[in-house]
C-alpha cells in the first residue's frame, strides 16, 4: 500500500529532542507528525510503533522519548504529504525544520494543546480521503492481511 499518515504523539513534559544534527525544544502536549511512504505504508507505520529501532529520521528521536497514541493510515497512489501538512498547519503550531527536508514546507510536526483527532478527521473528510486509525503494530499487521 502507498500513501501518507498522521502520527498522534503525546509529550508528557517539556523536553529537547536531540537528533544527529539538530535540537528541537518541545512543550508538553500533543503533536501530529505528517509522513508518507510511497512503497510500503504499513511497514513504515508499524516501524514507528516499535521502540527498539535504529534512529534514522527526526521522528525516531521524538518517538524514543514520547508516546505514540495512534496513527492514521491514509492510502493514496499520489504523494499528498505536503498537502496534508499544509492543512494541519492551519490548526497546529509548526516545529520549524522537523522532518520536512524533502518538501517545500518548513515542518512536518505540529503542536496542539489538546488532542487533535477531531481536527484530523475533519481534514481527511474535507479532502475526501479514506483512512484507518490504528493504535498498535498488531493493528497495522491486520491491515496488511486484509489486502
Amino acid at each position: 500500500m502507498r500513501g501518507s499518515y498522521f502520527l498522534v504523539i503525546k509529550v508528557e513534559r517539556d523536553m529537547i529532542v536531540r537528533t544527529k544534527r539538530k535540537e528541537f525544544p518541545l512543550k508538553a502536549g500533543y503533536y501530529v507528525y505528517v509522513g508518507s511512504a510511497m512503497n510500503s505504508l504499513e511497514k513504515r507505520v508499524e516501524r514507528h510503533f516499535k521502540k527498539d529501532k535504529k534512529l534514522h529520521w527526526h521522528i525516531d528521536f521524538l518517538l524514543k522519548e514520547s508516546e505514540l497514541l495512534r496513527a492514521y493510515i491514509i492510502p493514496s497512489n499520489v504523494k499528498i504529504e505536503e498537502e496534508l501538512s499544509m492543512e494541519v498547519s492551519k490548526f497546529g503550531k509548526p516545529v520549524e525544520g522537523f522532518g520536512a527536508s524533502d518538501l517545500k514546507i518548513g515542518s512536518n510536526l505540529y503542536y496542539f494543546k489538546d488532542e487533535p483527532d477531531k481536527i484530523l478527521t475533519d481534514i481527511l473528510q474535507k479532502l475526501g480521503l479514506k483512512w484507518k486509525s490504528v493504535k498498535s503494530p498488531d493493528e497495522v499487521r491486520e491491515l496488511e492481511g486484509e489486502r
